[in-house]
């Protein structure tokens, strides 16, 4: 490096470049490089003076002549930190790491010390006194006592002999004969008592089954099968040296153990094979019973399905289904929610679909209900729920007079009589008016009568239509209600200019009607349209007019007036 700096400042020195220059060099670097360009620095050479600490000292000299100076003149000094952990120059031990820093190393325990010791400053493991220290969590009736690594919690007040301290420092009697190996001598029991114990000599003691004889020395069988009973209370017994077996009956078994008959549950024994429903054990036996809705089988094992309409559970109807049953109700009635038994009337008049049911009113009964229609006009129609409209005029329950003539409207009748005006005569005679019937007069001027001859108007026609009130549209263009034929075709010669103009002159209520004009077949028709809804009871004339045009001038006109009854109700 310091070579590369010095041939910096000699190539500064050939170019004529000035010897501070600006480029971005280090302190020692820097000085090199400005000594070669100032003096030319020839021959640049390095000797190393020593070793100080592990650093090796090297100095760069300008001239040989420099060597023998007893001072050496000194352009760079450069340390370099020698590695003593890679050139295994350290002194540590084994489990410790060596660390190399500047100019020296350090040696580090690789494993801790673990807990109850801490690090001394010569790399060692010291134990941590915890009761010196205060760190221990000994209760104030237990003292400290330091262990290595760790302490023990020792009670204050120590218990006698026969005692033994427990962990929380109570004092716990020993019992010595379980502790000690033979603390008695041979024919002699151990009895253990508080703090200490006591030695008593040996009793003959029989095992089960035996019993001392009548000296007190010998034990002797017990014959257990004597007695009314015996052992085996009412069950065969066979007595055996220094015990007895049993002959149990059948449902139950002998207890090796407790040496008794007891009974077998076989209900638990033998589940599901013994019963087909339920099983309950008995004494030396067990009894079948069945779930609800059957009925025990002749056999006491099976169960039969059990008939519960025979007993009249339900309010009407009773249908039998395998282990229970179902109640239902005749028409008219529905099954009570409450109780699944009892059947309550329908109320069909209050149904959501209650107002289609009749056509005027309904009248709810039990299991049923009736229709009802009108007091006058009207009667019950065949289906029990329509209401249909009475002829009166055909009946002959009207009151027309004989200069009148009846005619039938819904829910009622009318009686009319249509005079021709002057100048006009009927064309036809009927004896009464029908309901699709039109009163036609026609023009019949007398002679030299202009004013007649002139008058456009050549017919003048009564028609009567009766009809429901209709309050809702299904069509949106309204209904059709009268239709004006003419004999004119629709389609007239080119050379003529002609039309037919219909039009509505009075009577039009609220604007309830309108006219168009249609062709049908090859011929004009006006189509008389109700377009708005009307409420009855409503009697109105509409009179109408239709107006034969010809060059733009009226050649003659029709006259309608159709005599509309609007009814109450809308059937």
């Amino acid at each position: 490096m310091c070579c590369d700096c010095c041939l910096l400042g000699r190539a500064a020195q050939e170019k004529g470049l000035p010897c501070d220059h600006s480029l971005s060099l280090g302190y020692q670097c820097g000085l090199v490089s400005r000594a070669c360009c100032d003096d030319g620095a020839p021959d640049v050479k390095t000797i190393t003076l020593g070793k100080r600490g592990g650093t090796r000292i090297s100095y760069f000299l300008d001239s040989p002549s420099i060597l023998s100076s007893p001072l050496p003149l000194p352009l760079s000094l450069s340390l370099s930190d020698i590695n003593e952990c890679l050139l295994g120059a350290s002194n540590c031990r084994g489990g410790e790491r060596c660390i190399n820093t500047l100019g020296s190393f350090r040696c580090q325990r690789e494993v801790s010390c673990g807990t109850g010791y801490e690090l001394t400053d010569s790399n060692n493991c010291k134990d941590i006194d915890e009761c010196e220290s205060g760190t221990h969590n000994c209760a104030p009736d237990f003292m400290c006592q330091n262990t290595q690594g760790s302490f023990r919690c020792r009670p204050k007040n120590q218990c006698g002999d026969g005692y033994i301290q427990d962990a929380l420092g109570s004092c716990i009697d020993i019992n010595e004969c379980l502790a000690q190996t033979g603390p008695c001598h041979p024919g002699q029991s151990c009895m253990n008592t508080v703090g200490s114990f006591t030695c008593q000599r040996n009793s003959v003691n029989c095992g089960r089954g035996y019993h001392l004889n009548d000296n007190g020395n010998r034990c002797v069988d017990i014959d257990e099968c004597k007695g009314p009973d015996g052992e085996c209370a009412g069950h065969g017994c066979i007595n055996l040296v220094g015990s007895f077996r049993c002959e149990c009956k059948i449902g139950f078994i002998f207890n090796s153990i407790s040496r008794v008959c007891e009974d077998i549950n076989e209900c638990r024994h033998y589940p599901g094979r013994l019963c087909a429903h339920k099983c309950e054990n008995a004494v030396g036996s067990y009894k079948c019973s069945c779930t609800q809705g059957f009925k025990l089988a002749s056999d006491g094992r099976n169960c039969d399905d059990l008939n519960e309409c025979e007993s009249s559970p339900c309010s009407q109807e009773c249908a039998n289904v395998y282990g229970s049953y179902q109640c239902y109700c005749r028409r008219g009635y529905q099954l009570s929610d409450r109780d699944g038994i009892n059947c309550e009337d329908i109320d069909e008049c209050a149904l959501p679909t209650g107002g289609h049911i009749c056509s005027y009113r309904c009248h709810n009964t039990p299991g049923s209900f009736h229709c009802n229609c009108p007091a006058t006009g009207y009667t019950l129609a065949p289906n029990g729920r329509s209401c249909q409209d009475v002829d009166e005029c055909v009946t002959g329950t009207h009151t027309c007079s004989e200069t009148e003539s009846c005619f039938n409207v819904q829910g009622g009748f009318r009686c009319l009589s249509f005079e021709c005006p002057p100048n006009y005569r009927r064309a036809g005679e009927k004896a009464r008016v029908e309901r699709s019937d039109t009163v036609r007069c026609v023009k019949s001027c007398q002679p030299n009568d202009i004013s007649c001859v002139l008058d456009p108007v050549h017919s003048v026609s009564h028609t009567v239509i009766s009809m429901p009130t209709f309050r809702e549209f299904t069509r949106p263009e309204g209904r059709e209600i009268v239709f004006l034929r003419t004999m004119s075709m629709a389609h007239s010669s080119p050379h003529i200019s002609s039309d037919i103009v219909f039009d509505i002159l009075e009577g039009n209520v609220q604007n309830s009607f309108d006219i168009v004009k249609r062709e049908e077949h090859g011929i004009i028709v006006g189509v008389v349209r109700q377009v708005k809804p009307l409420i009855g009871p409503l009697n109105m004339v509409l009179k109408l007019a239709m107006n034969y045009v010809t060059s733009g001038v009226v050649s003659h006109r029709n006259i309608v007036s159709v005599h509309i009854f609007v009814s109450e109700f809308w059937f």
